[in-house]
């Protein structure tokens, strides 16, 4: 697989806002419902730097795309957050939670505007921009919606531990330490076995694209450009 120099410079733009502004969202609301940790430790931040894991947001990403992966993701430096200091920790967990995947939609829906703006771009640089404000839009979707799948430590288990009974919450908050190898099984392992089987076991993988789908179609409906 070949990947030029333009290609880098389109895609790893929009990935490290929509990461930056994700992780920076999640520590300024922690911050508004009274739990400084992420502000005392400089992460409430549209610095990339303070948020950029090295294997995570680069190295992992790169390797599943190059090893031709059923579904390509990756990680930042999780914020921490100390729930015992919310003023409401199980309700106020959620809109913790929740502030990053909506950061990533409201960032699609400026780059489906921004789209219009197009015509008074540089006719020499017209493309690239369309270029990055295209994968900010796809790069945006993919992340609110894979966030969002109900698996700590993931944005949707956290909103799920928040929203369910004790006695569903509490065995789901323990899935928290094997969170990323239960995704890697979902996505990676399974897929894999099931070629090997000669089975499609890409379901996971197969639900996050039609609903990825889902959110492109109607963020470009919002913003006119459908």
């Amino acid at each position: 697989m070949n990947v030029s120099f333009y290609d880098l410079s389109v895609w790893v733009l929009p990935l490290v806002l929509a990461i930056t502004f994700h992780e920076a969202a999640h520590g300024f609301v922690a911050h508004r419902l009274g739990d400084d940790t992420a502000w005392q430790l400089g992460r409430v931040s549209f610095n990339p730097a303070r948020h950029i894991d090295p294997f995570g947001t680069l190295i992992l990403p790169a390797m599943l795309l190059f090893a031709h992966s059923p579904f390509v993701f990756g990680y930042a430096k999780p914020v921490p957050v100390n729930f015992r200091k919310l003023n409401h920790p199980k309700l106020d967990m959620v809109w913790v939670a929740l502030a990053g995947p909506v950061t990533n939609i409201l960032l699609a829906l400026v780059a489906g505007l921004a789209l219009h703006a197009l015509p008074l771009a540089p006719a020499g640089s017209a493309q690239w921009i369309f270029d990055n404000l295209k994968n900010a839009l796809l790069i945006n979707a993919v992340l609110a919606v894979f966030n969002m799948m109900p698996i700590p430590p993931l944005d949707g288990g956290r909103v799920a531990v928040g929203l369910l009974p004790r006695a569903l919450a509490l065995p789901l908050s323990r899935l928290e330490p094997f969170g990323m190898m239960i995704l890697i099984g979902l996505l990676i392992l399974l897929p894999l076995a099931g070629s090997q089987l000669g089975l499609n076991l890409d379901v996971i993988s197969a639900i996050l694209r039609t609903l990825t789908g889902y959110v492109i179609q109607a963020v470009l409906l919002a913003t006119g450009n459908a």
